[in-house]
């Protein structure tokens, strides 16, 4: 038998021998997972080089990156989106939710971000960019992005900000006056990512004016759409039954039950076609837009959205409840009025039988929208004020 100290000397090396073993093993597995994951997308190879991420809601993401590569010089953008949402909209990267909790992902993540492969990144609705590695909101991705040298910014597109009591006490058809579980859950998710963009040291932006209430210190980063693909050479109220559209993505938010209350009376009566639509591939709505002459967006929340801003560029009348201050801020930093039939759950059936009745004054809104959206939803305004935050760091 091995004196004491001997035996104890070969313990540890058994020990050290194992733990050895184990940490190789999981080296070999660390790599095998690393391999396995889905590539990023190579950085850009540019002055200034954009992340945007993670939300990509109505495919903004990608269309905000796209307009900065084509109209900032020395820009270029890659941007991410999870994987699974209701609407699919094409991203540079797609990542599967699973991968979001996975450590390794994340690490690679952290790297793919902070290495130097990008000067700026823009984080959407608060939403973390590194999966769940630090919380499940922004705060620890901004922070470890900063102290990697990366420029942050944020952007809000709707519910991830807009509080729901305040919008209850300041609009007498919000979807919020009900206190249920839908409306404990927004507040909650407000007040957190209001507190982010609020007391954020860097440049904040929202999708649409009447956010810029819940986010004082905001610009407004007008939505991107391809007016080309909106553009069709369809008549617009010449039918003898006039066809109106609605094609909530959330009936809640967008009045749904005022609208098809107006809607039905008048559709049975022969006065209009009513349709709507839900859950049509991406693909197939432009020529759906291109076939109704009335489009009726929301009447509940207050802005116009991107559905409102592509049938602007069908060339469609546009019915929404805008928030006054919302097409008096369009009107200051614009200079344009916003072509939008004004209505409200009260007049919706009102103000569709004047349109019918009323077709050249209908046609003359309706011809507006196309300009209006090229001069300001076609990615060019968008990126000039994404311009004044993309800069070297030099400058």
């Amino acid at each position: 038998m091995l004196p004491g100290p001997a035996r104890k000397l070969l313990g540890r090396g058994k020990r050290a021998v194992a733990e050895s073993g184990k940490t190789l093993a999981a080296n070999v597995d660390r790599k095998r997972r690393e391999a396995a994951l889905p590539p990023n997308p190579k950085a850009p190879d540019s002055d200034i080089r954009l992340f945007v991420g993670p939300a990509n809601f109505a495919g903004q993401g990608t269309t905000w990156a796209r307009a900065a590569e084509k109209h900032l010089e020395g820009v270029k953008a890659r941007n991410m989106q999870y994987a699974g949402g209701a609407y699919r909209f094409p991203a540079d990267l797609e990542v599967e939710r699973e991968l979001l909790d996975d450590r390794v992902w994340q690490d690679r993540q952290v790297e793919y971000l902070t290495g130097g492969s990008y000067t700026h990144v823009l984080i959407e609705a608060g939403r973390p960019v590194f999966g769940t590695r630090f919380a499940r909101n922004a705060v620890g991705d901004v922070k470890t992005l900063k102290e990697a040298g990366v420029n942050v910014g944020l952007v809000a597109h709707g519910s991830d900000v807009r509080l729901p009591s305040r919008h209850a006490e300041t609009h007498e058809w919000s979807p919020f006056h009900e206190r249920d579980d839908f409306f404990v859950r927004l507040e909650a998710q407000a007040k957190r990512e209001g507190t982010l963009f609020n007391t954020f040291d860097g440049p904040t932006f929202v999708s649409t004016p009447d956010l810029l209430v819940d986010v004082p210190g905001a610009k407004w980063l007008p939505v991107v759409i391809e007016p080309e693909r909106w553009a069709n050479d369809q008549p617009v109220m010449e039918r003898e039954r006039p066809i109106v559209l609605h094609a909530p993505t959330n009936p809640r938010f967008k009045g749904t039950e005022y609208v098809e209350a107006a809607m039905q009376p008048l559709h049975d009566r022969g006065l209009i076609e009513y349709r709507r639509l839900t859950d049509i591939p991406s693909e197939e709505m432009p020529a759906a837009m291109a076939a109704a002459d009335i489009v009726l967006e929301q009447f509940v929340l207050g802005p116009y959205s991107v559905t409102a801003c592509e049938a602007m560029a069908a060339g469609r009348v546009v019915v929404v409840n805008v928030d006054e201050g919302v097409r008096k801020h369009v009107q200051s930093v614009t200079g344009r009025e916003l072509p939008i039939v004004p209505a409200d759950p009260t007049t919706i059936g009102a103000v569709v039988e004047q349109l019918v009745a009323d077709r050249e004054a209908a046609r003359a809104v309706a011809v507006r929208g196309p300009e209006y959206v090229r001069a300001v939803h076609d990615g060019t305004m968008s990126s000039a004020v994404l311009g004044t935050w993309l800069k070297p760091a030099a400058s």
